[in-house]
């Protein structure tokens, strides 16, 4: 594949893990006025990320932005992500895996949760009665990158070259330097949890507790949480997704849980993961680790590149297109968009072959 390199600058995807998280979902207000908020919004956040960032130099402040099916039809690009759509619930042979409503993430990371809580302030001030918050979860990093139920979480996550080749798109030409990103909140249930053994809870999840070595292939249980995640091509090659779980709840509150997000260039890896968690494989065969973690959300975002992000502020003025003929409106006339179908986003005709 051609080098992340020479793509069009991706979002920070692949900023490394922090010890905070923001994950903010939004849905977006009726009306072309609430479409274009969003829509100029987003074209800026990168400039609200730096204003904040520059506070703390050393903070890692980073923010991704992901898009939904239903508010990129709305923003009125000329082109549309092959693999965006909304999010397919799983009827589980006997856990199930919802879809919820979403229009826009914002992925907010940093060293610092004041850093985090600053920048969402200001996004969420940008945005207004634009949009109406649908979750909002805190993260946090605990110990070693651990979940709440114990166990190391993103240890297969690829490294170097590969975390690239894995979370950027490679073969949409218009969105080069885009991916896809999952969403779900799963919910723990700590006490039936720490009912079980060690062992057995090894045995779900197809790793040591202590020391975070994957089980032996003698001793590997067909549904446990590692077989069912590992995924393979028609040529053996094993698929990868770029994980940045958090913990995230209040103990005394009574609900803690994992926030799982998972980013590809394509939705289908991260689809047929979830389809063998919750369906199994065979069917039936099920990932025993939904018998302790409820999954209460699930969305699906395309994640486009910085160029891509600010042009969605030049597109055409909702107003405008929703304007009956005659009508006055007080928006900015539409740019002069290219024949070609393209953002006019450099390297997304073939520029990044040069």
């Amino acid at each position: 594949m051609p080098s992340v390199s020479r793509f069009p600058e991706p979002q920070a995807v692949t900023a490394p893990l922090t010890e905070y998280a923001v994950f903010l979902v939004v849905a977006l207000q009726d009306g072309p006025a609430a479409t274009d908020t969003a829509r100029t919004t987003l074209a800026d956040v990168d400039a609200l990320v730096r204003s904040v960032g520059f506070r703390s130099l050393h903070a890692g402040l980073t923010c991704v932005v992901g898009i939904g099916s239903d508010a990129w039809d709305r923003f009125g690009a000329p082109t549309r992500p092959a693999h965006l759509h909304p999010f397919v619930p799983i009827e589980g042979y006997r856990h199930d895996a919802p879809r919820t409503e979403g229009d826009l993430l914002f992925h907010i990371r940093a060293s610092r949760h004041d850093m985090c809580f600053e920048l969402e302030r200001l996004i969420l001030g940008r945005l207004g009665d634009a949009v109406r918050v649908v979750d909002d979860t805190p993260g946090f990093r605990y110990f070693d990158a651990r979940d709440l139920l114990g166990f190391v979480d993103g240890t297969e996550n690829p490294v170097g070259d590969e975390l690239g080749e894995a979370a950027y798109i490679d073969s949409e030409p218009d969105f080069l330097g885009g991916s896809y990103v999952i969403t779900q909140r799963y919910t723990h249930d700590l006490s039936a949890w720490s009912s079980i053994s060690t062992e057995e809870q090894e045995r779900i999840i197809g790793r040591t507790k202590a020391d975070d070595v994957e089980l032996d292939d003698a001793v590997m249980p067909t549904n446990s949480h590692v077989t069912l995640n590992t995924v393979v091509d028609e040529d053996g090659n094993e698929l990868d997704i770029v994980r940045f779980n958090m913990a995230f709840g209040s103990y005394a509150a009574g609900e803690v849980g994992t926030y799982f997000i998972g980013y590809a260039k394509s939705p289908e890896t991260t689809e047929l993961m979830l389809q063998r968690m919750f369906v199994g494989d065979p069917p039936g065969n099920y990932d025993r680790i939904l018998d302790f973690s409820t999954a209460t959300s699930g969305c699906l975002f395309f994640v486009p590149s910085s160029a891509t992000l600010e042009m969605l502020g030049d597109l055409p003025s909702a107003a405008v297109a929703s304007a009956a003929p005659g009508e006055v409106t007080t928006s900015v006339p539409a740019p002069d968009l290219p024949s070609d179908g393209s953002l006019r986003v450099g390297n997304l005709r073939g520029d990044h072959d040069r």
